[in-house]
């Protein structure tokens, strides 16, 4: 008799592929549910539904499928004991040989923008968790797979043990899967305890835990050990990305693509937008009708600084903004997408790592950082931006193309470590002073690299001015318009010197402080 193999996938990609070669290769008979069944049949495969093998239909709109003793009798049964062989048999209960299955996507759904209690609850999987605990339970005689990733990995060990996997890698995705499913119920028990906790308070237990996606070669020195993990069950964030050139990704890559991401997430995809960074600070940021004239701006801001940079794209990389990229040594680009002759022109580059991220948009929600016995939790820094809510505080009045500008070098300001001065022009930083121990150096700093092109610039500022003396050096060397949060109990000193010196001064009235 034919062994039996049982599919029932959310994630449905190599589904297929697998299906035919254990079904061609390995003779196994198919049992799978809902729409893996149906995907299955339309590739001409044959598959017994579950409701078909079970004799029960599927109820509760779905709800139930697979919560039945031939599926979980089949999964558990010792076919070697005999006393199970012989109440298998009474109850005509195949073995199940392989299970394959993975979760409804939780994390995904609750991901999206207004998504409901409702939309949540009915993408919290029943059935899966129960089929994926009790295969890995009994791994002794069943091999689980409960990630794609491991389909090629799976036919590989069954064509090395003449269709039977070894032990060890039993065990292995035993343990694979009991990770899977613990993080899949974590990340369940957070969301009803975000649910539960009163309003904009964080839940009063918090777990961190992933899944290894790579082990690095080091940290930030080669003395530094490092892995990457992936938070809960779905490929979402930098692990959904697709690395279309170039070396091994090491750990200051990753921090620094995930902070040139969180920048260029600022700024609607509509309009073309690049950043490039370096240490997590921006050496330049541009907007430009082109995507290759915003680059061009990013990389003219600070060119020294970007040799060797980040850079993150927020629009699919044409041929000219190719050809710009390959003139000098970068580390890594991200973008949503890259048109066919523009791989052509990077694959010159051929270290360049290029990584393809359809949605930048997607962060985390909460931040973590770790200190001695612990760890301090805090919701990103991803409040929205309302220019319509600031207030004009000095005599000189914005034009609207001056709160234009005053917006995007807020909207940098926000990235650059405190203390932060961002100095712009033409929707292009051209100054960055970043991570002073006071206010006055990261002016003077940005103010130093803006040269000659500060003469009728913006100057925006992570936090308050504390006196007026970053007012009058900002006056002297020409920036016209200056943002800042307010809420000193010097703001007056600082309105009265804009005025004097006929500037124009906003407060924002939130502070972006970045540590």
């Amino acid at each position: 008799m034919a062994r039996l193999a049982l599919l029932s996938v959310s994630d449905k990609t190599g589904i297929v592929d697998l299906a035919r070669q254990l079904v061609e290769e390995f003779e196994f008979e198919l049992i799978s549910s809902g729409g893996t069944a149906k995907k299955l049949q339309e590739a001409g495969l044959r598959v017994t539904k579950v409701s078909d093998y079970t004799g029960s239909p599927e109820i509760l709109g779905g709800r139930v499928k697979t919560l039945h003793p031939r599926i979980h009798g089949g999964i558990l049964g010792r076919p070697n004991l005999p006393e199970d062989a012989a109440e298998m048999d009474s109850n005509q209960i195949r073995p199940l040989d392989l299970v394959v299955v993975n979760l409804y996507p939780f994390e995904k759904t609750i991901a999206r923008p207004n998504c409901t209690v409702t939309e949540a609850i009915e993408n919290i999987d029943i059935g899966g968790p129960a089929m994926l605990r009790a295969a890995a339970k009994n791994f002794a005689s069943v091999t689980v797979v409960s990630n794609p990733k491991y389909y090629d990995r799976t036919l590989e060990e069954l064509r090395l043990g003449s269709g039977k996997t070894t032990l060890e890698f039993r065990q292995k995705m035993a343990g694979e899967t009991f990770a899977v499913t613990q993080a899949y119920d974590r990340a369940i028990a957070t969301y009803f305890a975000s649910l539960n906790s009163q309003q904009e308070e964080l839940p009063p237990q918090y777990s961190v835990e992933g899944t290894v996606v790579q082990s690095l070669r080091y940290g930030e020195n080669p003395h530094q050990k490092a892995s990457w993990y992936q938070s809960g069950t779905q490929e979402t964030g930098w692990a959904a990305a697709s690395k279309l050139q170039g070396k091994e990704l090491s750990y200051n890559n990753l921090v620094d693509l995930e902070a040139a991401r969180r920048i260029i997430a600022e700024f609607d995809s509509s309009q073309p937008a690049a950043a490039v960074l370096k240490h997590t600070n921006p050496c330049g940021v541009g907007v430009g009708t082109t995507l290759a004239e915003a680059y061009e701006k990013a990389f003219n801001s600070d060119s020294i600084s970007a040799f060797g940079g980040i850079v993150a794209l927020n629009q699919p990389i044409d041929t000219n903004t190719a050809r710009s990229l390959t003139k000098t040594f970068l580390e890594c680009v991200v973008a949503p997408g890259c048109e066919s002759e523009a791989k052509e022109i990077l694959a010159a580059k051929s270290k360049l790592r290029v990584l393809l991220l359809p949605d930048l948009q997607f962060g985390p929600k909460q931040a973590v950082k770790a200190i001695a016995g612990g760890f301090l939790v805090q919701a990103t820094d991803c409040l929205p931006d309302t220019p319509e809510e600031w207030q004009v505080v000095t005599q000189k009045q914005p034009t609207s193309q001056e709160m234009a500008e005053l917006l995007f070098a807020w909207k940098v300001a926000k990235h650059v470590k405190s203390n932060a001065i961002v100095v712009t022009k033409n929707l292009a930083t051209i100054g960055v002073g970043a991570g002073q121990m006071n206010r006055v150096g990261a002016a003077k700093i940005a103010l130093e690299q803006a040269g000659d092109r500060s003469v009728g610039a913006t100057l925006a500022s992570d936090g308050f001015f504390p006196f007026d003396d970053s007012v009058r050096t900002a006056a002297a060397a020409g920036i016209t318009a200056i943002v800042q949060p307010g809420g000193s109990v010097r703001d007056k000193d600082s309105i009265d010197a804009a005025n004097e010196l006929g500037l124009v001064m906003v407060f924002s009235g939130i502070r972006h402080f970045l540590h």
